[in-house]
């Protein structure tokens, strides 16, 4: 877990040109994408993004990430759904005033998509279930940003 200070210092070391968030709940998502050119292979029609993500609790009280929804989405409009439990093998408590953070990624079968989803979190002083709205994000080599 990250404590405020460090999270602080998190946010400038997204490698990505665009960071997109979104808050929800007063839990903030940010999210960076890149491409993986060293691990895609265009004429296979694979193109791999690796993502980092952080989570901050910017509320009173502890979140439990119990799971995720994603909805992929390639340039040719194929929407792939991806449902589970935590993140990358996870589900952290996020204490009030601390982050978590991670990375992961997608393949596509086009060289450009996008992504967006929810968490559904639990609050631990009341158990209610919340979905925690992860913004919308595009999935672009660097070369097509120009």
């Amino acid at each position: 877990m990250l404590k405020n200070f460090e999270v602080r210092q998190k946010l400038f070391q997204f490698d990505s040109i665009l960071i997109y968030t979104a808050t929800t709940y007063n839990v903030k998502i940010s999210v960076s994408s890149e491409f993986e050119h060293a691990m895609s292979d265009p004429e296979e029609q694979s193109y791999i993004f690796s993502y980092k993500i952080l989570i901050e609790n910017l509320g009173d009280e502890p979140v439990h990430l119990l799971e995720r929804q994603w909805y992929v989405i390639d340039s040719l409009g194929v929407n792939t759904e991806v449902h589970g439990d935590g993140v990358v093998g996870e589900k952290p408590i996020i204490l009030p005033g601390e982050a978590y953070e991670y990375s992961s990624w997608c393949q596509l079968s086009t060289d450009a998509g996008k992504m967006f989803g929810y968490y559904v979190m639990k609050t631990l002083n009341d158990g209610k279930h919340v979905d925690v709205r992860i913004p919308e994000f595009l999935l672009l080599p660097t070369f097509k940003l120009n």
